[in-house]
Formats: structure tokens, sequence, C-alpha cells
């Protein structure tokens, strides 16, 4: 993993899909340098809480965007398209990815086969909603409606609802980031660089492993069912004295272990002694089980279960997800030079040895143009010629 550090990732940017997708390359160790546009910049820099008090870093940016460097590039101007030629030749850009409409690609001078000119063995990654041949504008919500996830969510009989977290999104960012590993380790080996297009609309279908199968192959009507389960029951979020419980139970054995406990041998049943028996009246025994459940508070049901091996949960608040142990040891950070602000961000999906060196600290999310002299410095821009850059709205 250390062999990532080396690498530099250049992100054409905006909104969660890539962002997330860059976040989880900074989490390797790449370097990764976020290009916007010098008037416009990435919409989500205006969404949430102005936390900070200045412009273009409002709360919802930070979530996703620590560990970057920002660059500001009029890619539409003839001459950023010439700086963007020498950030992709001098840097070197390893990786660079967009999330731009494919009829732009052209026109700006990002398109695959213009970087590989430049760059023969460039790893060039495309996010699009729909694939390279369209340009349809693709939101998570939208992609939800048209994935059929929507027609997953919700409760049985109810309307379709979003999902709790924009899955298309982050799901093509997970994607994303296999075929990225997939495409270095054919560079490594074969010293060829790649074209990647990946579609949020087929990462999101996707999913649908088992309501497609059934559906086409066996003519099941699939649809959203709420809190229960298609093939197991009891499983269900039940009410307690003092919050609410996901119990899982998966098989006829931990059923049985189930009602040998005192306090639910009223459901010892014939009927209900196999799986098919409780799916069939699932709604009464959902019922009854809710009856029970009501009595106890969550940690006397948590306890009760625990003891007898079977899987449940409290509904957890995400203050209490975060005050888990298992989650502390891995949130991360990152801090403020300037304001001492000190955000908290989500844990990695695995620890990296680079999270481990600094210790889970990431740079606080960059601001808009923040490294544009840096960066722009280190490739022979005077501070006159960046200044007149600025002026012409170039950078």
């Amino acid at each position: 993993m250390e062999l990532l550090k080396n690498l530099t990732v250049l992100s054409l940017e905006q909104a969660t899909v890539l962002p997330y997708l860059t976040l989880r390359l900074v989490q390797d160790g790449m370097q990764v340098i976020r290009l916007e546009h010098p008037v416009y910049g990435d919409p989500n820099r205006l969404i949430g809480e102005n936390v900070l008090g200045e412009e273009r870093m409002n709360a919802y940016f930070l979530c996703i965007n620590a560990g970057k460097k920002a660059l500001t590039l009029d890619l539409a101007d003839p001459e950023g398209q010439q700086i963007f030629r020498r950030l992709i030749r001098e840097l070197p850009v390893d990786i660079f990815a967009t999330n731009q409409l494919p009829r732009n690609y052209k026109k700006l001078g990002i398109d695959y086969d213009s970087l590989k000119a430049l760059k023969e063995d460039i790893i060039w990654l495309g996010v699009t909603g729909f694939g390279p041949d369209s340009n349809e504008a693709a939101y998570d919500p939208i992609l939800q409606a048209k994935s059929g996830l929507m027609e997953m969510t919700g409760e049985k009989g109810g309307d379709p609802q979003v999902l709790g977290i924009p899955l298309p999104d982050m799901g093509t960012s997970e994607h994303g980031y296999g075929m990225l590993m997939k495409a270095l380790y054919r560079r490594q080996v074969t010293g060829k660089g790649s074209r990647i297009d990946l579609a949020m609309f087929e990462s999101s279908v996707s999913w649908l492993t088992v309501p497609i199968t059934l559906s086409t192959s066996f003519g099941e009507k699939i649809t959203r069912r709420g809190n229960t389960h298609a093939f197991f029951c009891p499983v269900s979020v039940y009410k307690t004295k003092d919050g609410f419980v996901y119990l899982a139970v998966g098989n006829d054995r931990q059923w049985k272990s189930l009602v040998s406990q005192e306090a639910f041998k009223s459901l010892d049943k014939p009927e209900y002694e196999k799986n098919a028996g409780r799916i069939a009246d699932v709604e009464n025994l959902n019922r009854a089980i809710n009856d029970i459940t009501r009595k106890h508070t969550s940690e006397e049901m948590i306890a009760l279960f625990n003891a007898i091996t079977v899987p449940i949960s409290k509904i957890r608040s995400i203050p209490e997800v975060v005050t888990d142990p298992l989650v502390q040891r891995r949130l991360l950070y990152a801090e403020d030079p300037v304001s001492g602000t000190r955000i908290t961000m989500a844990p990695p999906p695995y620890m990296t040895p680079f999270l481990e060196s600094t210790e889970r600290v990431l740079s606080f999310p960059p601001r808009f143009g923040e490294h544009n002299e840096e960066i722009y410095g280190g490739l022979g821009y005077s501070r006159d010629h960046l200044s007149r850059l600025k002026e012409q709205r170039i950078i």
C-alpha cells in the first residue's frame, strides 16, 4: 500500500459520487487534486450550514473532501487548456477522473484520447449517469427511482421511499474504486493505461441481485416490504419501553431458543415451528412479538437475545453509533489551521497503513482554489502571471 503514496490523481469533480471516490484514494495516501471552475466551483461548497463563516466552505462540502488539494481552472479557455495539459504531463498525473457530461469531454480537452496522447499510461475514469453515450443529468434520487431501489424501499403498501444514504452515489464510488485498483494492476503488469466508463445507473441496478432473478426468472412480485424480510420471520423492528430493536431470527433453531424464554412462551405454537408457517402469519406474529417487547426495555431485550445467540440490535441514533468503541477508534479527523475548527469524519471501510501513519488525521478540506499558487507556481508560473490569470478568470 505504500506504493499508492506515490500516485497523483487529478479530478474534475463536484457533488458526491466522484468526491467520495477520491476521498477513498486519499485514505490510501494518494495525492488528490480537485479541479473546479473558477467562477462556479463545486455546488456542494454552498450546501449546508455556513459553519466557518466564509464563502464556499459550507458543512456539506466538508464531509468528503478532507485530505485533498484544490485548483481552479477554466477548461473552456484555450490558455486554461494549455495549463491543464501541463498539469497532466508535469505533475505527473497517474489517474484523471471526471463526472462531467460526456458532451463536454472533447470540448474541454479532457477526453481519453487527448490525455493518452499526453501521457501514454494514464488511467482515465469518466463517471456518468447513464453511460458515455448519454448526456442525461443524474441526481442520486433520480437514480434510486429509475434503478428500482426506491421501489424496494418503504412500508408494505405505502409510498416508495428514498434510501437514508445516497447509495447510487456511494455505491458507484465503491465500484469505481475497485475498477481503478484493477487498472493500476493492469498498468503495473503491462505498462498500459486504461479508459474506464462507469455509469451510476448500471452500478445501482447491480445491487438488485435477488429482486431481478426472482422476478424475471420465476415471476415473483418483488416490492417494498417495510422492516420485514421476504424469506425469514420474525425479522423486523419491534417497539420497546424506551425505543426500538431490530430482531432477526434466521432459522428454526433460533426460533426454538426464542420461545424457550419465559416472556415468549405464548408463541410456542406448532404452526410457528417452521419458518414457512411463521411467514404465512407474519402480521399477526409481529403484532404478538410487539406486545411482548414493548413491556421491556431495549437493553433487557438485547441481554435476553444475546444470551441465547439470536441476533438483535438497538436502533441507534447517529450520535450513539459514533460512541461505539469499534467506531471511535476508526473515526477520522481534520483541523482547520485558519479557524481552529476540528471536524470528525466517518471511518474508512478499513484502516489503511496511510491513515495509521497519520493517526487518522487528514488535512482540512481545501478552500476554493487554495492550492493554485503552490501547484501552478511549481509549474513555473510567476505570481504576476497567476494574478493575471485570476483577473481573467482563467484560474
